[in-house]
């Protein structure tokens, strides 16, 4: 399997919002994405479906920088900003 077969499988989660906002990511920037972002986003897809959901709403914080300024991204491309 391919590792964007892998991706886009990882991208199927148990809640519809999620799987919306990742696998837009995935199909319209991952491939153009640094390998920062790339890695962000693998690291975001082993995450538990609600810590990834309170993270996208902004219910809860990390203290990772470069993650949070992803998670604002990925809030931006998804309209909730």
């Amino acid at each position: 399997m391919s590792e964007l077969s892998r991706l886009r499988w990882l991208c199927r989660r148990g809640m519809k919002e999620l799987d919306v906002v990742m696998s837009r990511y995935l199909e319209d920037y991952y491939e153009s994405a640094s390998t920062i972002d790339q890695d962000i986003f693998k690291a975001l897809l082993e995450m538990p479906d609600p810590d990834l959901y309170e993270l996208l709403l902004g219910r809860s914080e990390e203290n990772d920088p470069e993650l949070m300024r992803f998670i604002e991204f990925l809030r931006h491309m998804s309209g909730q900003d």
